[in-house]
């Protein structure tokens, strides 16, 4: 018999194997598990080398995958000014100043995650408010959502900003008096801010990406689908597996703006093991319902006057969708209005009718507001709902933004799941904390519309196999069975007997990928590893 390399005793396994559904131990040897059963069954297969794990009764899961995330953002926002809990906009001017007097190497002023609908005012900060605060360096404060952002004068400035400037699939609001620019710039247009930053130097971008991925693994999560943003950033992914640094597995979306160049670069030529690989082609539909950017078919219930932005016409939307389609690779669009959903289908249709594939997996990213006629569509094109559970808590002001009516479609993971859609979830980080274990309560502990709300294997099933499905790798990952990549979750508590809002409340003890510890909450305990 062949001997583990090693092997975790003592556990709560839940393997969401229907065959074998739980489990007491199991036994890895060369990144794959061997065997799954008890204690006694599985003490057969420990020899001198085989490292042991006493899980003290702790829960194991097949490791959680993060289905949408912006790894690279998510490292810098680690290093930049937080406004996450801000709840007025003379806190967030206080948080300014307290964070450029510690920092003042720094030539520009970068950070977010500011909510206005958690502010006093009840409304954007403008220009006029970041210069009170910090006027000497330019200022960019992204959104929660990432769709808008406020400025100061400094940045308008140094990236060339006026009442004159336009944008296309963007907008740079107006000052009602003066016409001049308020320091709200929405979707491309925080492009043009963008690039007034100077970039990051190779090892700057290697460090954030290197603390994205030890964040996400003490998170619990063993796999990333990773929303690339700079065509470097994959050669930085390559030079951290190759270093034997990359602690998790790696799916990288590519937005469709950098697909000529990385094809261009030879970066696609030969790419892919089952670390890395190269995954869907990301296009944008539409905006974000926080900044009312979401393309709605009627107008905003709290904004009357508009019905938010397509980014594309339905023509070229249809060219873009088309020449993913055909060169046979997996699309992920971000659609969140209905209207901009309903475009994405359109063009879906149209692309699948032209030239007919099977299993193509094609995903809508988000697709928060749904109608019964817009989930029967998708079912029908076999889409995946790649859906951010983490939404629910945070967009608190749905209903005051759609209306009761429309709040009512709004992340209908139940509906969707009940019509047979297969439902991957992730957690759009930086937007949203990266934590599945916070997606999992959010999926189980809804408390408004809870006729949604997912059963505890449900949702775990989103972060593990139909995550793998996403990624066209559930014979390889997403239960915990023999012959299965030995990518693994130990959690502190049993989350099928404790009250949905204590999931939150759950540690991960442990993160084992490709059969190796990559995080240990308490590496030093020897009672819990011991050879």
């Amino acid at each position: 018999m062949l001997n583990a390399k090693l092997a975790i005793l003592n556990a709560n396994v839940i393997t969401l194997n229907s065959k074998q559904p739980k489990a007491e131990a199991l036994a890895i040897q060369n990144g794959k598990i061997i065997a799954v059963g008890s204690d006694e069954e599985i003490r057969k297969y420990i020899g001198k080398e085989t490292k042991v794990i006493d899980a003290k009764n702790r829960t194991v899961v097949p490791g959680f995958v993060d289905c949408h995330v912006h790894m690279t953002g998510f490292g810098w926002s680690l290093q930049t000014l937080d406004l996450r809990n801000v709840n007025s906009i003379k806190e967030m001017q206080q948080k300014l100043q307290e964070y450029a007097e510690k920092n003042p190497e720094k030539s520009w002023i970068l950070g977010g995650r500011w909510d206005q609908e958690k502010f006093a005012e009840r409304r954007f900060p403008t220009r006029w408010d970041l210069d009170k605060a910090f006027a000497d360096k330019p200022v960019f404060l992204v959104r929660v959502c990432g769709h808008l952002a406020v400025v100061n004068s400094k940045a308008l400035q140094l990236a060339g900003i006026t009442k004159e400037t336009t944008v296309e699939s963007g907008e740079i609001d107006l000052d009602k008096a003066t016409g001049d620019p308020n320091g709200i710039v929405r979707e491309n247009a925080l492009e043009i801010i963008r690039k007034a930053i100077p970039k990051p130097s190779p090892k700057e971008l290697e460090d954030v990406c290197l603390l994205a991925c030890r964040k996400a693994v003490e998170a619990g999560l063993t796999g990333v689908h990773w929303i690339v943003d700079l065509a470097n950033e994959i050669c930085i992914i390559q030079k951290l597996y190759s270093e034997g640094k990359l602690p998790l597995r790696v799916y990288l979306g590519i937005p469709i703006e950098l697909l000529d160049e990385l094809v261009s670069l030879g970066l696609l030529t030969g790419f892919g093991n089952e670390i890395i690989k190269i995954g869907f082609v990301k296009i944008l539909a539409d905006g974000s319902l926080g900044a009312r950017t979401a393309a709605l078919k009627k107008p905003y219930s709290d904004a009357p006057k508009t019905r938010g932005m397509m980014l594309y016409t339905q023509k070229k939307l249809n060219k873009l969708v088309s020449k993913a389609h055909k060169a046979d690779l997996q699309l992920a669009v971000h659609a969140i209005g209905d209207r901009a959903i309903e475009a994405v289908l359109k063009a879906l249709e149209r692309a699948l009718s032209k030239h007919p594939r099977k299993n193509h997996r094609h995903r809508i990213e988000h697709c928060s507001v749904l109608t019964g006629k817009l989930v029967r569509r998708m079912k029908r094109l076999s889409l995946i709902a790649s859906v951010q559970p983490h939404f629910v808590i945070s967009d608190f002001w749905v209903v005051d933004r759609v209306g009761e009516e429309r709040a009512r479609w709004v992340y209908p993971f139940k509906t969707l799941m009940n019509e047979g859609i297969i439902v991957a979830s992730g957690s759009d980080c930086p937007v949203e904390p990266i934590s599945p274990i916070l997606g999992v309560w959010a999926a189980v502990a809804r408390k408004g519309f809870v006729e949604e709300n997912l059963t505890l294997e449900e949702a775990l099933k989103t972060y593990s196999l139909n995550a793998a499905y996403a990624s066209f790798d559930e014979s390889k990952r997403g239960t915990i069975e023999v012959g299965k990549f030995a990518d693994l979750t130990i959690l502190s508590d049993d989350l099928l007997n404790i009250s949905p809002d204590e999931i939150r409340e759950v540690r991960v003890e442990m993160t084992v990928v490709d059969g190796r510890i990559v995080y240990a909450h308490d590496p030093n305990s020897a009672t819990f590893v011991h050879n």
